[in-house]
């Protein structure tokens, strides 16, 4: 299926699924609220969680949003790339309320994978996409895993092979006065972040400002245990660090986080689909991508 194709859906209000350097999303005109609203409703998602709109560029970014200096400072640091920043939205913009959750604020992130970038420039806008997953559901990393939650629910799906990181973006929200704040952990780890924001602060607890912000997330049908240094009884493994048990998978034998990263929603997936009702994943030291894995976790192990 051709890009040129996936802007001609984009403009008829459809959805197109294609691949980011993350994860898969789930694209529509980020100004049409009736294309907005049939992501919402493919999903499952509920309306209060506000979506990523996807740019290509500074300067789109700063037609709806206003940047302060040090989020344009994350922004030539790490664009295009796996970090969205969180603004003040101007009131110019055309982005459709309900992509915002009718917060004062928008998400923006501008991909670095070749395929999505041909398909922002053909389509010549704004798009939102959040991962292309039954909300709540592990994210997809292939065409495969899309296909699998939303087909039948959306118009095209574009394949660009695996996603290279396989974890969503960082979120940072930047404010009128400069504070950033970690809204999400992800593929830029706060340390990287920090050099140019300074300290990051935590976010409110409770509020839903970003995607993936809700305390159950991520999450396969099966229960997870976490930190499990050895599998429970009838429980299938994810290790860390060590090669595969009997019927289980590593994230990484070498205790590669990059690797694991790669490999956290596909093996989620896979150890899902063995119909076991426990998966049990091995502790996830250090920071960075670690941090970031962990909160996955931890949201895929939360009450339901």
């Amino acid at each position: 299926m051709s890009v040129a194709r996936g802007a001609e859906v984009l403009r008829a209000g459809g959805l197109v699924v294609f691949p980011t350097e993350t994860v898969y999303g789930v694209g529509a005109d980020a100004t049409n609220p009736h294309a907005v609203a049939r992501i919402f409703a493919a999903k499952g998602r509920p309306q209060f969680n506000p979506l990523i709109s996807h740019v290509l560029s500074l300067a789109d970014a700063e037609r709806h949003g206003e940047l302060h200096p040090v989020a344009r400072a994350l922004v030539v640091k790490f664009w295009p790339g796996p970090l969205t920043i969180v603004v003040p939205r101007r009131a110019e913009s055309p982005v459709a309320e309900l992509a915002c959750a009718g917060l004062a604020t928008i998400a923006l992130r501008s991909p670095s994978h070749p395929l999505a970038r041909e398909l922002l420039a053909a389509f010549g806008g704004p798009v939102v996409a959040p991962s292309a997953n039954r909300s709540g559901h592990v994210s997809a990393t292939t065409a495969a895993h899309a296909a699998a939650d939303l087909e039948g629910a959306v118009d095209l799906i574009l394949d660009g092979g695996p996603s290279s990181v396989g974890l969503e973006s960082t979120i940072v929200a930047i404010g009128a006065d400069g504070h950033a704040t970690l809204l999400r952990p992800g593929a830029i780890g706060r340390e990287a972040i920090e050099v140019i924001s300074g300290s990051l602060a935590s976010p409110t607890s409770g509020a839903i400002a970003a995607p993936g912000m809700m305390e159950s997330h991520y999450a396969p049908r099966a229960r997870i245990v976490l930190d499990a240094s050895t599998p429970p009884p009838g429980a299938v493994y994810l290790a860390f660090g060590a090669p595969a048990s009997a019927g289980g998978l590593t994230l990484s034998a070498s205790g590669d986080l990059t690797e694991a990263a790669a490999n956290l929603y596909a093996h989620l997936r896979a150890l899902d689909a063995t119909g076991a009702d426990t998966i049990a994943v091995a502790p996830i030291p250090g920071g960075g991508l670690a941090e970031a894995i962990r909160d996955r976790l931890a949201r895929a192990a939360a009450p339901r």
